[in-house]
Formats: C-alpha cells, sequence, structure tokens
C-alpha cells in the first residue's frame, strides 16, 4: 500500500525539493495561474486529494484557497497539519483515499486537484478511472479536477533505471537523493521503484533510508481520455508552467 511507502518517507519529504519553502511558492504561483487560466476567479475551495506533507495545499493556502487536504498517509497528514499550524493556516489535513472522495466531508468542492504523478500509484486504468469518477463526484459543477502527472511518453522503459534528485546540506549532513526504477518484465507498464535518502554526517559510514513503491507509467493521453470516461469535459493538457504536465477538467 502506497502508507506503507509514504508513512516512513514524511520525515524526509521535503529533501526531494532543492529548496522546499520555495518549492511550495513557486509551485502554488504555477498552480494559481493554472487555475485561473481555466476557470477564471470560479475556484475558490480546494479539496487535494493527494496532499502528502502539504507542499502544494500549503502555497495555496496561503494565496487565500479555502484548502482541504487529504492523503493515505497518516504521518504525512501529522507533518502537513503542523506545517500548516506554524505558518498560521487554517487548513484541514486528514487521512483520506483518493478512491472515495465522492463522499468526502465539506464537499462538493470547486476544485479536486493531484499532484505529483499520485494517480498513478493505481496501477490499472480502471482504477485511475474509479478515482477520476470519485473526483468528478466531490466537485461542484462548473468546477473542476486538475492533475499532475510525469510525461510517461518521454521516460524510457525497461530495465533498470538509476534517477538522481540531487545533493542537499541540512544541518551539517549531506543527504543524497535518488530512486531505482525496476520496470516489470510484462506488458503492464507498471514499474517498482525505491527511494532513497543516504546521510553523510562525514563519519566513515553512510545511514540510508529507502521506501519501496510502484507506478503506472500511463500517458498524458490517455490520463485526458479518462478525464472524459469520468464526465469531465473541456480537458486539457498544460505544459511549461507547473514542473510536469498538468491535466485539467470541468464538470
Amino acid at each position: 500500500m502506497t502508507n506503507d511507502f509514504y508513512d516512513p518517507m514524511a520525515p524526509f519529504y521535503h529533501l526531494v525539493h532543492g529548496d522546499w519553502e520555495t518549492s511550495i511558492k513557486n509551485q502554488a504561483k504555477a498552480l494559481d495561474s493554472i487555475i485561473k487560466a481555466e476557470w477564471g476567479n470560479g475556484i475558490s475551495t480546494i479539496l487535494d486529494v493527494t496532499c502528502g506533507i502539504g507542499t502544494q495545499a500549503i502555497g495555496l493556502a496561503e494565496k487565500g484557497y479555502r484548502v482541504t487536504g487529504s492523503d493515505l498517509s497518516g504521518e504525512a497528514v501529522r507533518r502537513a497539519q503542523a506545517e500548516a499550524d506554524k505558518r498560521g493556516l487554517d487548513i484541514d489535513f486528514h487521512v483520506g483515499d483518493m478512491c472515495k472522495v465522492g463522499d468526502e466531508r465539506g464537499g462538493p468542492y470547486d476544485l479536486v486537484m493531484s499532484a505529483d504523478n499520485a494517480v498513478t500509484h493505481l496501477l490499472s486504468e480502471e482504477a485511475i478511472l474509479g478515482a477520476l469518477k470519485s473526483f468528478h463526484k466531490a466537485c461542484k459543477p462548473g468546477g473542476g479536477c486538475l492533475v499532475s502527472m510525469r510525461d510517461y511518453d518521454k521516460e524510457g522503459r525497461g530495465g533498470v533505471q538509476f534517477h538522481p534528485f540531487g545533493v542537499r546540506d541540512v544541518d551539517g549532513v549531506r543527504w543524497s537523493v535518488y530512486q531505482v526504477w525496476d520496470w516489470r518484465p510484462d506488458d503492464s507498464g507498471v514499474y517498482d521503484f525505491s527511494m532513497y535518502f543516504t546521510a553523510d554526517d562525514g563519519k566513515s559510514e553512510l545511514k540510508t533510508h529507502v521506501m519501496r513503491s510502484s507506478f503506472l507509467a500511463l500517458s498524458p493521453s490517455r490520463m485526458m481520455a479518462l478525464f472524459e470516461e469520468a464526465g469531465f469535459h473541456d480537458v486539457k493538457r498544460t505544459d511549461g508552467v507547473f514542473f510536469q504536465p498538468v491535466i485539467t477538467g470541468t464538470k
């Protein structure tokens, strides 16, 4: 389960970003511009169904949106709430399953969103379609859905791949952050991956934390088709604004 991946990752997730605070602001600015381009000023309430430690939810709340965040990972939710409280932000973070947000408390919402490729943790098109139908149910007519994802059309497939995120120096410790992808030998389009955080405190031994999960390498065009099948219209892909392609659709 993905919470088995994200629970132990919660204390380290900010290290994925070169500068987490800057990422919070830059991602919120990018998402806000996409929201305004698609829905004008019609979006006030947002449900972030894969909020993690709050990277997108916090930045959007700082921009004035009324944000609710849910995630399967209890540890991620606890950290997100602590980060929001520290900033004086009123965000309701709670544990929830993105496949069941159609009956989410406090809804319906103007916008239901999931960033950072999280939807493709669901390892079949049927499961992703089910989640998108749940998103559709949770948003208001005239509102919509926003999902960001990797552009898997540009990723090489097969074998074992090394994907570095970078080196971070934090409080006297040098962290190396990277992933290893293992593509399954069948035609499922699924790859298993390991996320590594290696700590170098200057001594002769290193300590490495590793978490493991899987993704479905779904193409953005198939995601767009699934948006339409879930009931969204005016489905669009936006590139070059957010750090990943962003798929949007209106209810």
